[in-house]
């Protein structure tokens, strides 16, 4: 047997490293297969980066509730308030993602529409694009294709995409008769083949507990019905919109608004940890988080959200604010997975949109958002700069 000199092992081996490194740089690095799409509805960028506003809370028909809230959620600094009422966007997401929407930091975000309030939103979330004539919150069959249904026709994630809700309006902007989604909202009951043990509990349960609001359950059995799916099904693609921030902060509770909130956040740490332990998903799944609209931004006015259209139209009971109710446009995102850079809070200055969640979305997932585009008629927003590539 012919001995191998030493040199020339060691230029053989430098060789096929160089060789190893080209075909690592020059392939290309596959996405991870699942995203899981989250909206927390009306949270303000204000409380999300900076914690609770103790002005608000302050307020005479708060008493008794101060001492609690401020033992739960009160810091020597934002940064410190931040952190104990969104612990896992702080402690793991901002730390292994990136987060947009910090507008005391050079940060910002806004809704396009012209309108500032839920129905647009999500539609400029999920297509892409603002649509004027998305002007209220009825439950109108959306004539837009958002991207989950765009996604579920294509033949890689046909059947693998579902997408559950507190409000009982998204049926109406998935537009549920024409796409033919999984869609679980409002009040509606689990009613997948082979529930289980859970599920039917939850069916019942849902029955049984009275919500606040008329048009919205509670979060807990949106998460609840979203856990069991997906344990059950295995979907590729999970929207998830979560909606008690929204009602709280309209019937004035600031307390409820903001343990909502910290729930919220308990919420997604738990369907993050779930994914995180099953095989389909562990390290192969993308989150991306996000608003449909902000609120104001005085004591006067963090109760509402509507634009100076909006207040002259549908929300007259607004009227008074001729420039609407300002702050209402901003909103806030963030984002963390495979895909996702290892950024923390963009700082950039440049002002982003909502609409380009849609896009981001589907480069997350290895689509081309221009062929959905096309498909959908519009141009959409460009995609966020977060990706490792």
């Amino acid at each position: 047997m012919k001995q191998i000199k030493p040199m020339t092992f060691v230029k053989r081996l430098a060789i096929l490293s160089q060789i190893l490194c080209i075909v690592l740089v020059a392939s290309p690095v596959s996405a991870a297969d699942n995203l899981l799409i989250i909206s927390i509805d009306g949270l303000r960028w204000q409380e999300v980066f900076r914690g609770y506003h103790a002005t608000l809370l302050a307020q005479p028909q708060f008493a008794g509730q101060q001492d609690e809230i401020a033992a739960a959620f009160d810091g020597k600094s934002p940064n410190a308030k931040r952190e104990k009422l969104m612990p896992f966007l702080w402690g793991q997401v901002v730390k292994e993602g990136v987060l947009i929407g910090n507008r005391d930091n050079q940060s910002a975000m806004d809704v396009s529409n012209s309108w500032w309030f839920s129905y647009p939103g999500y539609n400029e979330l999920l297509t892409g694009k603002a649509d004027a004539k998305i002007d209220s919150n009825k439950p109108v069959a959306n004539p837009n294709i958002s991207i989950l249904e765009w996604l579920n026709n294509q033949e890689s994630f046909k059947n693998k995409v579902a997408a559950f809700g507190s409000w009982d309006v998204f049926p109406a902007i998935l537009n549920k008769q024409r796409s033919q989604l999984p869609i679980n909202a409002g009040f509606m009951s689990a009613d997948w083949n082979n529930l289980s043990a859970k599920a039917t509990w939850l069916n019942a349960l849902q029955k049984d507990i009275p919500s606040p609001w008329h048009n919205v359950r509670l979060d807990a059995f949106t998460v609840g019905f979203t856990q069991e799916y997906v344990k059950a099904k295995q979907p590729n693609v999970i929207y998830l919109a979560l909606g008690e921030t929204d009602d709280f902060a309209h019937d004035g509770d600031y307390p409820a608004y903001l343990r909502s909130a910290h729930q919220s956040d308990v919420f997604i740490a738990r369907l993050w940890h779930m994914l995180q332990s099953m095989p389909h998903y562990k390290n192969n799944t993308n989150l991306l988080i996000t608003v449909d609209h902000g609120r104001g931004n005085s004591n006067e006015t963090w109760q509402h959200h509507a634009s100076p259209k909006a207040t002259q139209g549908y929300l007259r009971n607004l009227a008074k604010h001729k420039n609407g109710i300002e702050g209402s446009n901003q909103v806030w995102a963030a984002a963390m997975g495979p895909d996702v850079k290892t950024y923390g809070e963009i700082g950039d200055g440049h002002t982003y949109q909502l609409n380009q969640i849609a896009a981001t979305a589907l480069k997350l997932l290895e689509q081309k958002p221009q062929d959905y585009a096309k498909e959908n008629g519009q141009p959409i927003g460009k995609a966020l700069p977060i990706f490792n590539q």
